[in-house]
């Protein structure tokens, strides 16, 4: 039985009805789909204040800031919570597309969402829609098409270890926005009652411009707490960093997605895989972020590799910023131009046995962004705890190293 819409008729004009972000491959906070080029995640004063006095140099490397709208919990006639967004009630004004507003497509995480709690074992319970359960709304939509073009899978659970604590391959959709989704939506409706005003961050959606966007979220840096971290968290975050590859790399796997041109899915991996990894296994990653099942996409390491060294010039030159506990992503689309399609016989090492590697002249279209900066300090920040002088060394390993490893990757080291 799908629920009702939580809009009333006269609010659906002026109200946004929020989905869960379905490229969200890492994070523990949910983002969510405001439209088609903007996203929503609750506001952090520490995060805003950074994108208020954003650098110049820097504004290329992140998402462009929107502003600030209001949010707050509503139910749908079968008692599901969902997020509604006023764009009336903001606090700043922010340019929005006119899109029909409907519940359809929601509804069906909802039932993904609410599937798990019914459950009695241990089991991680399938949920499989096939598309007769999908109304025309929903196929018709944005989103529907984009989950019905990968046959869509979801566990109702994260990427979880199976039980012998490994995490298999998985030819699925990525579940990790709908995990991230849960828990928010729960923590909210413990926490908060309907008519209770959020306040969430609009900020641009850097891989709307792809078909078929492959995703690298990599956890940047030495250290991974904030100044304000208590003593417990801290000691937390220091043990991660020094079971993984951030103490020896300076830079860990926090979640991936990479389309599979031979499958037609995406090959998903989320941050406990990531944290296992050994520096050679984050070098294997790597190499498998950048093959679709049939080739390496070697026309992507050399615009990426250039897009990494600009960034780094710009990190050096950021004296006072530490960027704790932030992301980068790297983005590319899976869907290759023609010319790029032709495999080659040469393979290169670690990789699948049927993966060759594909060459192009022209730069494919690649995108590195830095996000996620709820713990990021400089000076005259109007949050800021500690004054740091000079660069954040600890980022800066990581972004040397990781440029190391493509360079070696390009190779064929």
């Amino acid at each position: 039985m799908v629920g009702q819409s939580p809009l009333d008729p006269s609010e659906s004009r002026t109200a946004v009805l929020l989905e869960p972000f379905v490229h969200q491959v890492g994070g523990h906070m949910s983002m969510m789909k405001y439209d088609e080029h903007t996203v929503c995640k609750p506001l952090v004063s520490q995060e805003l204040s950074f994108y208020e006095s954003l650098p110049l140099a820097m504004r290329q490397f992140t998402p462009q800031y929107k502003g600030i709208v209001s949010v707050h919990l509503k139910k749908d006639s079968l008692g599901n919570p969902t997020l509604i967004a006023s764009p009336s009630l903001q606090t700043e004004t922010c340019t929005r597309l006119d899109n029909t507003i409907s519940d359809s497509s929601v509804t069906i995480w909802h039932k993904c969402k609410w599937a798990a709690s019914t459950g009695t074992t241990s089991e991680h319970t399938l949920v499989k829609w096939s598309h007769t359960q999908l109304t025309k709304t929903f196929k018709d939509s944005c989103l529907g098409k984009m989950l019905l073009r990968t046959d869509l899978q979801y566990r109702t659970d994260s990427l979880l270890e199976d039980a012998n604590r490994n995490q298999p391959e998985r030819n699925s959709y990525n579940p990790w926005g709908l995990h991230c989704h849960r828990q928010h939506l729960t923590r909210m409706s413990s926490k908060h009652n309907e008519n209770k005003l959020h306040q969430f961050l609009l900020l641009e959606n850097v891989v709307s411009k792809y078909n078929y966007p492959c995703i690298l979220d990599l956890k940047m840096g030495t250290r991974q707490h904030g100044d304000d971290a208590s003593e417990e968290k801290k000691a937390r975050h220091i043990k991660k960093c020094e079971q993984s590859t951030s103490a020896s790399l300076g830079v860990r796997i926090c979640g991936m997605q990479v389309y599979q041109a031979d499958t037609g899915h995406f090959l998903c991996k989320d941050k406990y895989y990531g944290r296992k990894l050994s520096p050679e296994g984050f070098r294997q990653t790597l190499h498998q972020f950048l093959c679709n099942g049939n080739h390496l996409r070697t026309d992507l390491l050399e615009p990426i590799i250039l897009r990494l060294k600009a960034l780094l010039s710009v990190i050096r030159k950021q004296s006072s910023y530490r960027f704790y506990s932030s992301s980068l992503l790297i983005i590319y689309d899976g869907q290759e131009h023609k010319e790029n399609t032709a495999p080659l016989d040469n393979h290169l090492p670690f990789q699948k046995p049927n993966c060759t590697t594909s060459h192009s002249t022209s730069h494919s279209r690649v995108d590195v962004r830095m996000i996620d900066f709820a713990h990021t300090t400089f000076k005259g920040s109007k949050c800021n705890h500690t004054t740091y002088d000079g660069p954040d060394h600890g980022y800066i390993f990581g972004l040397e190293n990781l440029i190391k490893i493509l360079q070696n990757i390009s190779e064929g080291k």
